[in-house]
This record gives C-alpha cells, structure tokens and sequence, in this order.
C-alpha cells in the first residue's frame, strides 16, 4: 500500500477519515450527535440568539435525513464540504444556509444576520462592517433589484464576480473551526 518514497494519498485519507471517526466516537459514543452535542463538539457556547439560530440552521443542513441527529457519514460529508468543497458546492451549501426561511430566496436581513452570526462564532476581525458587507452583496447580485437573491442571481453573481467570491468565501469560511477540531485530534493522537 505504502511506497519508499512516504505515504500515498489513500493512506493519508484513511489515516484522516480514521481521526474523525475516533473524534465523532470519542465525542459521540452513541453514533448520533443532537444538536446540542453538534454545539460542543465545534466548542461553541455562550452564543446569542441569533448565532445560536446560525448554528441551529447549520446543523438541520448537516442532517441531511433531517432525522434530528447527525451520524458518522453525514459528519464527514459536512467536513468533506467545508474543508475540501468545490466553489459550486460550498456556494449551493451557503445558499441553503442562508435561506434561514426556506422561501427559496435570500433577504438582506436573512444574510446581515447570518454575516453578524458567522462572524461572531468566528471571532476574527473584518475590514468591512456586516451591514456594509451585506449592502455590497445586494448592490453587486441583486440583478432585478427586488431586495431579494434568488438562487440564480447568487449563484451567477457571486461566481462572475471574483472579488465578490473572495470576500464570501473569507468572511463566511467555517474551515477554522473544524481545523481546530484536527488540531485537538492531532494532540490527543
């Protein structure tokens, strides 16, 4: 399986999907996690509402049999997105995400609330305020100006605009946590 020269891919995978399995386990020994497990596993605690909303929508998007608990394979298919996702999955992942409603649409103050709530969980410092940030994504994607991103409109949108998908993808990136989440696994290795 192995080479002279180091470690395949497959055996970095493996070696990778047996962390988080030992991880999930670990945290989870049940196989399922609720969402209140889902909320300590990512360290996140003493959230407000509207980030604890965040993380409640975020984790009804992992459930993806929306059976009330996440298992091992909805787990590493949520990390799998979050960590190694193409830009069309991650964008189609934020939409859903982002429609906190379902109306198949996004309002400004379904994506304020979601930028202020991400960036909250996130801690890290912006250039750009959340309300201005959500006010460039409007003025930029919002084609036929109803104050309303249909899916067309943020998937066209932000792919057609480059700055526009740096700055989503940087603001809104989640890949920290769960890089933390490797960290730990690394050390109690």
């Amino acid at each position: 399986m192995g080479n002279a020269t180091g470690t395949t891919l497959e055996e970095l995978k493996a070696c990778e999907s047996h962390e988080w399995y030992r991880k999930f386990m670990t945290e989870c020994p049940s196989g399922l996690l609720t969402f209140y497990e889902f909320k300590k596993f990512f360290g996140l605690k003493n959230l407000s509402e509207p980030s604890d909303a965040y993380v409640k929508t975020m984790f009804s998007t992992f459930d993806m049999n929306d059976d009330g608990f996440i298992d091992f394979m909805e787990y590493v298919a949520a990390l799998s997105l979050v960590l190694k996702g193409e830009v069309q999955q991650k964008l189609r992942w934020y939409f859903k995400l982002y429609d906190v409603d379902g109306s198949g649409c996004i309002d400004r103050e379904e994506l304020l609330l979601i930028v202020k709530s991400i960036r909250a969980i996130n801690g890290l410092h912006h250039e750009m305020s959340a309300e201005d940030f959500t006010n460039m994504v409007f003025d930029k994607i919002d084609i036929n100006g109803d104050g309303e991103l249909s899916y067309e409109e943020f998937m066209e949108g932000i792919q057609n605009d480059k700055m526009l998908l740096k700055t989503l993808t940087e603001s809104l990136d989640l890949s920290h946590i769960v890089q933390n989440i490797q960290g730990d696994m690394q050390g109690k290795a």
